[in-house]
């Protein structure tokens, strides 16, 4: 599925051939995000990231770096998470050594323009209102907050009004020669490309890149004794809410476990979540759950939004659920379902050239090694229900739930009561 390649400067080359396509997509992970960042530096990644697309030496303006996909009609964009950044570029196939070129321009010499930094600090500003402004996505971040108090996997990855308007130019080259080195990177690549001209290319425009110490990480403090909660107050139509148990780490065994109850528990129409809150009882538009891992820790967390009268139904139905999963083995036929759900979607992905680059790049950077599309169907099909009611006696647990609310309620007292599994 895959090949790889560590060049002399520590850069991890790693390439599939999807020779049925005519795109080419080239994907640069670096080990840089929140999960880096001291408190006075929350959302320096994520800032760093746009400015990288604002101008290089060779392309000084953000006109000439987009025009240079644009014109060939490509798509260029990036990504700021906790763990990870990504810049990424899909062209034809003809221009793929104009996507490397560009990224590689983007990565090692960008300006760093004082006037440019001042004009996306006040884009990130509306960035971070906007999501102030969303309920959905307010309540998001906040179920972090809560999950992991007062740490780097618990804050905003765009950080905070205060801390973005303090950074400077300075601020900004101090930080690159601890994460953006060539050993703290993966470039990856998809398409009809053969691994030796990506990587022959790549040793052209990078091979000079010098390597360094990367600096690490602030850990997850894992213990929890109670139940947390938090709410913020607002005038909205609906109270949104999100109901979250601290889950895995990325490498733990039980990760195929959970990621099947997951889907049992709160993914997709046929779920029971959507079943039993939307087309049973009508209390929710959007229910969901989803499960998040990173290094050392994770969650699994559920959504829903629903009229302020209902809130006290809506978690008592979900308590329910989670409730039965931990204390009721998963009938056949439905973990047979869930299987070939979660099958169904992954290799339906596997598809777009963007995703199997993601997919590549991903585990090769957070995990140091690569699972095969097979490899993991293989687990997928090796779990049994013992399995996913195992993990669940693990996680679904009193003193491990979490809940956050964005809404116009006054008062938890009833929802912290309900707050029992």
């Amino acid at each position: 599925m895959y090949r790889k390649t560590t060049i002399d400067n520590g850069l991890r080359i790693v390439t599939s051939a999807m020779p049925h396509t005519r795109a080419v997509c080239v994907s640069m992970f670096i080990g840089a995000g929140s999960r880096y960042e001291l408190p006075e530096q929350a959302g320096l990644s994520h800032f760093v990231e746009h400015l990288c697309f604002k101008g290089t030496g060779k392309r000084p303006t953000a006109k000439e770096i987009s025009e240079t996909i644009d014109c060939v009609g490509g798509v260029l964009n990036g990504g700021t998470d906790k763990e990870l950044t990504v810049y990424w570029v899909k062209v034809a196939r003809p221009h793929f050594f104009t996507a490397l070129d560009l990224l590689a321009d983007m990565l090692r010499n960008s300006k760093f323009d004082s006037v440019e930094m001042e004009n996306e600090r006040k884009v990130i500003i509306e960035e971070l209102k906007m999501s102030m402004d969303s309920p959905q996505s307010r309540v998001d971040t906040l179920i972090d907050e809560v999950i992991w108090p007062g740490q780097a996997l618990g804050r905003d990855v765009a950080g905070t009004r205060e801390t973005v308007s303090s950074f400077n130019r300075e601020t900004m080259l101090d930080y690159l020669p601890g994460l953006y080195l060539p050993n703290n990177t993966v470039i990856s690549v998809t398409g009809d490309i053969s691994h030796e001209e990506v990587v022959n290319s790549v040793g052209k425009l990078m091979g000079d890149w010098s390597g360094g110490v990367p600096i690490s990480w602030f850990p997850a403090e894992n213990s929890q004794e109670s139940p947390r909660i938090r709410s913020e107050q607002r005038k909205t139509e609906q109270v949104h809410f999100c109901l979250a148990v601290r889950g895995l780490d990325n490498m733990h065994p039980d990760r195929f476990p959970l990621d099947l109850l997951n889907v049992i528990l709160g993914e997709g129409m046929s779920s029971r979540l959507f079943l039993e809150l939307r087309e049973r009882k009508g209390l929710a538009y959007d229910v969901h759950s989803h499960v998040s891992y990173y290094r050392d820790s994770g969650s699994l967390s559920v959504y829903a939004g629903v009229d302020p009268r209902k809130l006290e139904s809506a978690v008592e139905a979900i308590i329910h659920e989670m409730v039965r999963l931990r204390d009721e083995p998963v009938p056949e036929a439905e973990l047979v379902k869930a299987k070939e759900m979660g099958k169904g979607r992954l290799m339906l992905r596997m598809e777009d050239t963007r995703s199997v680059a993601g997919w590549m790049g991903g585990q090769e950077l957070l995990t140091n090694q690569i699972l095969t599309l097979d490899e993991v169907i293989a687990k997928v099909d090796a779990v049994t229900a013992g399995d996913v009611r195992n993990v669940a006696r693990k996680l679904l647990l009193t003193s491990k739930i979490n809940f956050a609310l964005v809404g116009p309620v006054r008062n938890t007292k009833k929802v912290e009561k309900l707050l029992r599994l």
